[in-house]
Protein backbone atom coordinates (compact mmCIF):
# COMPACT_ATOMS: atom_id res chain seq x y z
CA UNK A 1 0.00 0.00 0.00
CA UNK A 2 0.97 3.73 -0.62
CA UNK A 3 1.51 6.28 1.52
CA UNK A 4 -1.51 8.06 -0.61
CA UNK A 5 -3.91 4.69 0.01
CA UNK A 6 -3.55 4.86 3.68
CA UNK A 7 -6.45 6.52 5.87
CA UNK A 8 -6.17 9.92 7.35
CA UNK A 9 -2.85 11.48 8.75
CA UNK A 10 -2.89 14.20 6.52
CA UNK A 11 -0.22 16.17 8.48
CA UNK A 12 1.94 12.83 8.47
CA UNK A 13 1.29 12.36 4.86
CA UNK A 14 2.35 15.70 3.61
CA UNK A 15 5.57 15.76 5.73
CA UNK A 16 6.76 12.42 4.11
CA UNK A 17 5.88 13.13 0.63
CA UNK A 18 7.25 17.09 0.29
CA UNK A 19 10.55 14.49 1.94
CA UNK A 20 10.22 11.93 -1.47
CA UNK A 21 9.42 14.75 -3.68
CA UNK A 22 11.80 17.24 -3.13
CA UNK A 23 14.88 15.07 -2.27
CA UNK A 24 15.46 16.20 0.79
CA UNK A 25 14.81 13.13 3.40
CA UNK A 26 15.40 13.28 6.85
CA UNK A 27 18.31 10.29 8.25
CA UNK A 28 15.94 9.71 11.02
CA UNK A 29 12.04 10.59 11.80
CA UNK A 30 9.87 9.72 14.89
CA UNK A 31 6.52 8.63 14.45
CA UNK A 32 4.72 9.58 17.61
CA UNK A 33 0.99 9.29 18.61
CA UNK A 34 -1.54 6.74 20.22
CA UNK A 35 -1.82 2.99 19.33
CA UNK A 36 -3.90 2.21 16.78
CA UNK A 37 -3.43 5.38 14.96
CA UNK A 38 -1.42 3.68 11.79
CA UNK A 39 2.60 4.53 12.31
CA UNK A 40 3.34 1.00 11.51
CA UNK A 41 1.45 1.27 8.22
CA UNK A 42 2.66 4.73 7.39
CA UNK A 43 6.23 3.10 7.97
CA UNK A 44 6.32 0.51 5.75
CA UNK A 45 4.40 2.69 3.16
CA UNK A 46 7.04 5.39 3.77
CA UNK A 47 9.83 3.08 3.69
CA UNK A 48 8.18 1.00 0.83
CA UNK A 49 7.94 4.70 -1.33
CA UNK A 50 12.03 5.12 -0.59
CA UNK A 51 13.01 2.19 -2.16
CA UNK A 52 10.54 2.68 -5.27
CA UNK A 53 12.38 3.36 -8.42
CA UNK A 54 9.72 5.35 -9.96
CA UNK A 55 10.90 8.63 -8.16
CA UNK A 56 6.88 9.86 -7.94
CA UNK A 57 6.97 10.71 -4.26
CA UNK A 58 5.21 7.68 -3.61
CA UNK A 59 5.36 4.04 -3.85
CA UNK A 60 4.70 3.44 -7.62
CA UNK A 61 3.39 -0.18 -6.58
CA UNK A 62 4.80 -1.93 -10.35
CA UNK A 63 8.19 -1.59 -10.16
CA UNK A 64 11.07 -4.27 -9.18
CA UNK A 65 11.88 -2.93 -5.73
CA UNK A 66 8.13 -2.73 -5.02
CA UNK A 67 7.30 -5.86 -6.35
CA UNK A 68 10.09 -7.00 -4.20
CA UNK A 69 8.72 -4.98 -0.75
CA UNK A 70 5.23 -6.26 -1.17
CA UNK A 71 6.46 -9.91 -1.35
CA UNK A 72 8.89 -9.77 2.02
CA UNK A 73 11.92 -9.93 -0.23
CA UNK A 74 13.45 -6.44 0.77
CA UNK A 75 16.70 -7.37 2.58
CA UNK A 76 17.70 -3.77 3.45
CA UNK A 77 14.56 -3.62 5.52
CA UNK A 78 15.19 -4.06 9.29
CA UNK A 79 12.37 -3.96 11.86
CA UNK A 80 13.34 -3.88 15.80
CA UNK A 81 11.01 -4.81 18.55
CA UNK A 82 11.70 -4.90 22.20
CA UNK A 83 12.96 -8.19 23.07
CA UNK A 84 10.43 -8.56 26.19
CA UNK A 85 9.87 -5.06 27.79
CA UNK A 86 12.68 -3.38 26.27
CA UNK A 87 15.04 -2.87 23.40
CA UNK A 88 18.22 -3.77 24.61
CA UNK A 89 22.11 -2.57 23.35
CA UNK A 90 22.76 -5.72 22.26
CA UNK A 91 19.47 -5.32 19.17
CA UNK A 92 21.30 -1.86 18.08
CA UNK A 93 24.60 -3.73 17.85
CA UNK A 94 23.21 -6.10 15.58
CA UNK A 95 20.96 -3.46 13.82
CA UNK A 96 24.81 -1.22 12.81
CA UNK A 97 26.05 -4.58 11.99
CA UNK A 98 23.53 -5.22 9.59
CA UNK A 99 23.48 -2.24 8.42
CA UNK A 100 27.04 -1.93 7.95
CA UNK A 101 27.69 -5.23 6.04
CA UNK A 102 28.27 -4.67 2.65
CA UNK A 103 27.54 -1.10 2.44
CA UNK A 104 28.70 0.53 -0.02
CA UNK A 105 27.26 4.05 0.80
CA UNK A 106 24.94 3.46 -2.69
CA UNK A 107 22.28 1.40 -1.60
CA UNK A 108 19.45 2.48 0.55
CA UNK A 109 18.81 0.78 3.60
CA UNK A 110 15.69 1.38 6.42
CA UNK A 111 15.15 0.39 9.67
CA UNK A 112 11.76 0.84 11.88
CA UNK A 113 12.06 0.79 15.02
CA UNK A 114 8.90 0.00 17.42
CA UNK A 115 7.98 1.10 20.86
CA UNK A 116 11.66 3.16 20.31
CA UNK A 117 10.52 4.49 24.00
CA UNK A 118 11.31 1.53 25.42
CA UNK A 119 14.76 1.19 24.66
CA UNK A 120 17.50 0.55 27.58
CA UNK A 121 19.81 3.85 28.28
CA UNK A 122 22.53 1.74 27.20
CA UNK A 123 20.75 0.83 23.90
CA UNK A 124 19.43 4.49 23.45
CA UNK A 125 23.14 5.75 24.00
CA UNK A 126 24.13 3.14 21.11
CA UNK A 127 22.02 4.45 19.07
CA UNK A 128 22.35 8.14 19.66
CA UNK A 129 26.38 8.00 18.52
CA UNK A 130 25.28 6.27 15.52
CA UNK A 131 22.01 9.32 14.75
CA UNK A 132 25.33 11.74 15.04
CA UNK A 133 26.94 10.04 12.62
CA UNK A 134 23.82 9.24 9.69
CA UNK A 135 24.85 7.36 6.10
CA UNK A 136 23.07 9.16 4.04
CA UNK A 137 21.98 5.86 2.74
CA UNK A 138 20.09 4.89 6.05
CA UNK A 139 17.14 6.24 7.02
CA UNK A 140 15.58 5.17 10.47
CA UNK A 141 11.81 5.73 11.23
CA UNK A 142 11.52 5.50 15.14
CA UNK A 143 7.73 4.40 16.30
CA UNK A 144 6.75 5.94 19.56
CA UNK A 145 3.35 6.21 21.56
CA UNK A 146 4.97 9.09 23.65
CA UNK A 147 7.75 10.86 21.36
CA UNK A 148 8.30 13.02 24.98
CA UNK A 149 9.37 9.63 26.58
CA UNK A 150 12.29 9.25 23.71
CA UNK A 151 15.56 10.20 25.03
CA UNK A 152 16.14 14.04 24.41
CA UNK A 153 18.90 14.03 22.17
CA UNK A 154 17.49 11.65 19.98
CA UNK A 155 14.65 13.29 19.92
CA UNK A 156 16.55 16.35 18.61
CA UNK A 157 18.33 14.33 16.02
CA UNK A 158 15.03 13.22 14.38
CA UNK A 159 12.36 14.77 12.67
CA UNK A 160 9.37 14.65 14.66
CA UNK A 161 6.12 13.54 12.11
CA UNK A 162 2.89 13.57 14.52
CA UNK A 163 0.05 10.88 14.04
CA UNK A 164 -3.27 12.11 15.80
CA UNK A 165 -6.47 9.49 16.79
CA UNK A 166 -8.13 8.22 13.31
CA UNK A 167 -11.10 9.24 13.19
CA UNK A 168 -14.17 6.59 12.70
CA UNK A 169 -14.64 7.40 8.88
CA UNK A 170 -10.85 6.57 8.51
CA UNK A 171 -10.46 3.52 10.58
CA UNK A 172 -13.72 1.90 8.74
CA UNK A 173 -12.28 2.81 5.11
CA UNK A 174 -9.25 1.23 6.38
CA UNK A 175 -10.99 -2.16 8.22
CA UNK A 176 -13.02 -2.47 5.13
CA UNK A 177 -9.83 -2.72 2.53
CA UNK A 178 -8.80 -5.39 4.80
CA UNK A 179 -11.86 -6.76 4.36
CA UNK A 180 -13.69 -6.67 7.51
CA UNK A 181 -17.79 -6.54 7.24
CA UNK A 182 -19.06 -3.40 7.00
CA UNK A 183 -21.93 -3.61 9.44
CA UNK A 184 -19.32 -5.05 12.32
CA UNK A 185 -16.93 -2.09 11.02
CA UNK A 186 -19.00 0.86 11.83
CA UNK A 187 -19.84 -0.95 15.14
CA UNK A 188 -16.34 -1.42 15.81
CA UNK A 189 -15.04 1.70 15.59
CA UNK A 190 -17.28 3.55 17.46
CA UNK A 191 -16.65 1.52 20.12
CA UNK A 192 -12.87 0.94 20.17
CA UNK A 193 -10.31 3.29 20.29
CA UNK A 194 -7.69 2.48 17.58
CA UNK A 195 -7.45 0.38 14.80
CA UNK A 196 -5.98 -2.18 16.44
CA UNK A 197 -8.62 -2.66 18.96
CA UNK A 198 -10.85 -2.36 16.68
CA UNK A 199 -9.72 -5.27 14.67
CA UNK A 200 -9.47 -7.19 18.04
CA UNK A 201 -12.99 -6.24 18.22
CA UNK A 202 -14.40 -7.39 15.23
CA UNK A 203 -12.62 -10.89 15.69
CA UNK A 204 -13.88 -11.80 19.05
CA UNK A 205 -16.13 -14.59 18.84
CA UNK A 206 -20.09 -13.91 19.48
CA UNK A 207 -19.33 -10.08 18.34
CA UNK A 208 -21.35 -10.87 15.04
CA UNK A 209 -24.24 -12.45 17.36
CA UNK A 210 -24.08 -9.78 20.50
CA UNK A 211 -24.75 -7.23 17.31
CA UNK A 212 -27.79 -8.82 16.00
CA UNK A 213 -29.01 -10.02 19.83
CA UNK A 214 -28.58 -5.91 20.56
CA UNK A 215 -30.84 -5.03 18.06
CA UNK A 216 -33.45 -7.34 18.92
CA UNK A 217 -33.25 -5.91 22.31
CA UNK A 218 -33.46 -2.32 21.25
CA UNK A 219 -36.33 -2.62 19.06
CA UNK A 220 -37.88 -5.04 22.05
CA UNK A 221 -37.20 -2.66 24.72
CA UNK A 222 -39.19 0.15 23.32
CA UNK A 223 -42.43 -2.02 22.68
CA UNK A 224 -42.16 -5.39 23.45
CA UNK A 225 -41.10 -5.49 27.45
CA UNK A 226 -41.46 -9.00 28.02
CA UNK A 227 -40.04 -9.94 24.71
CA UNK A 228 -37.10 -8.41 25.64
CA UNK A 229 -36.89 -9.60 29.45
CA UNK A 230 -37.02 -13.33 27.17
CA UNK A 231 -34.28 -12.12 25.29
CA UNK A 232 -31.82 -11.08 27.77
CA UNK A 233 -32.46 -14.16 29.71
CA UNK A 234 -32.12 -16.70 26.88
CA UNK A 235 -29.49 -15.31 24.46
CA UNK A 236 -27.43 -13.23 26.82
CA UNK A 237 -27.41 -14.37 30.42
CA UNK A 238 -27.71 -18.43 29.55
CA UNK A 239 -25.18 -18.10 26.78
CA UNK A 240 -21.73 -16.76 26.22
CA UNK A 241 -22.76 -12.69 25.46
CA UNK A 242 -23.37 -12.64 29.10
CA UNK A 243 -19.52 -12.94 30.11
CA UNK A 244 -19.63 -9.39 28.42
CA UNK A 245 -22.89 -7.41 29.35
CA UNK A 246 -20.43 -4.35 29.03
CA UNK A 247 -19.67 -4.43 25.34
CA UNK A 248 -23.49 -5.15 25.22
CA UNK A 249 -24.65 -2.04 27.00
CA UNK A 250 -22.71 0.49 24.68
CA UNK A 251 -23.98 -1.06 21.67
CA UNK A 252 -27.07 -0.70 22.88
CA UNK A 253 -25.98 3.20 23.95
CA UNK A 254 -25.22 3.43 19.94
CA UNK A 255 -28.86 1.85 19.07
CA UNK A 256 -30.49 4.77 20.74
CA UNK A 257 -28.23 7.17 19.40
CA UNK A 258 -29.22 6.50 16.65
CA UNK A 259 -32.47 7.03 16.68
CA UNK A 260 -30.90 11.12 17.31
CA UNK A 261 -29.20 10.88 14.26
CA UNK A 262 -31.98 9.72 12.44
CA UNK A 263 -34.13 12.67 13.78
CA UNK A 264 -31.35 15.69 13.13
CA UNK A 265 -31.21 13.91 9.63
CA UNK A 266 -27.75 12.75 10.15
CA UNK A 267 -28.14 9.62 8.43
CA UNK A 268 -24.62 8.62 7.26
CA UNK A 269 -23.68 8.68 10.94
CA UNK A 270 -26.11 5.69 11.57
CA UNK A 271 -24.49 2.76 13.43
CA UNK A 272 -26.87 0.09 12.61
CA UNK A 273 -27.11 1.29 9.07
CA UNK A 274 -28.76 -2.36 7.87
CA UNK A 275 -31.65 -1.40 10.27
CA UNK A 276 -32.30 2.28 8.99
CA UNK A 277 -35.65 1.42 7.72
CA UNK A 278 -37.23 0.38 11.11
CA UNK A 279 -34.85 3.76 13.07
CA UNK A 280 -37.00 5.68 10.68
CA UNK A 281 -40.21 4.17 11.34
CA UNK A 282 -39.69 4.46 15.15
CA UNK A 283 -37.42 7.67 15.77
CA UNK A 284 -39.79 10.06 16.39
CA UNK A 285 -42.08 7.67 18.93
CA UNK A 286 -40.12 10.19 21.38
CA UNK A 287 -38.26 13.51 21.12
CA UNK A 288 -34.57 13.64 21.15
CA UNK A 289 -34.54 14.15 25.02
CA UNK A 290 -36.30 10.72 25.31
CA UNK A 291 -33.71 8.87 23.58
CA UNK A 292 -31.03 10.46 25.44
CA UNK A 293 -32.75 9.69 28.54
CA UNK A 294 -32.28 5.61 27.02
CA UNK A 295 -28.93 6.49 26.69
CA UNK A 296 -28.58 7.72 30.59
CA UNK A 297 -30.27 4.68 31.68
CA UNK A 298 -28.10 2.24 30.16
CA UNK A 299 -24.86 4.22 31.26
CA UNK A 300 -25.82 3.97 34.29
CA UNK A 301 -26.62 0.08 33.85
CA UNK A 302 -23.06 -0.11 33.53
CA UNK A 303 -22.06 1.43 36.23
CA UNK A 304 -24.66 -0.44 38.30
CA UNK A 305 -22.48 -3.55 37.11
CA UNK A 306 -19.31 -2.28 37.99
CA UNK A 307 -20.39 -1.55 41.52
CA UNK A 308 -21.33 -5.64 41.66
CA UNK A 309 -24.66 -5.24 41.00
CA UNK A 310 -26.03 -8.62 39.52
CA UNK A 311 -25.52 -7.69 35.71
CA UNK A 312 -29.09 -9.82 35.13
CA UNK A 313 -30.54 -7.62 37.53
CA UNK A 314 -29.44 -4.71 36.24
CA UNK A 315 -30.09 -5.02 33.09
CA UNK A 316 -33.60 -6.39 33.91
CA UNK A 317 -34.05 -3.10 35.51
CA UNK A 318 -32.81 -1.36 32.87
CA UNK A 319 -35.69 -2.70 30.63
CA UNK A 320 -37.64 -1.05 33.55
CA UNK A 321 -36.74 1.87 32.74
CA UNK A 322 -36.35 2.61 29.38
CA UNK A 323 -39.97 1.11 28.36
CA UNK A 324 -41.42 3.85 31.24
CA UNK A 325 -39.38 6.19 29.83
Amino acid sequence: MSIEQLAGQQKAKRILQHALKSGKVSHAYLFTGPPGSGRMAMALAFAKALFCGSGSGDACGTCIECRKFEHGNQPDLHVVEPDGNSIKIDQIRELQRELAYRNSGMERKVYIMKRSESMTLQAANSLLKFLEEPSSSVVAVLLADNGQAVLPTIRSRTQWVPFLPLAPADMLQTLSLEGVPVLLGRAAVHLASGLDACRALVQQNGFAEMRNVVIQLGKDSLVRFTAAILTAQQQVFKSELGDQPQLLLSLLVLWYKDMIHIQAGRQDEVVFIDQIDWLRKHAFARPAEGWIRCMEHTLEAGKRMRANVSPQLAFEQLLVRIQEG
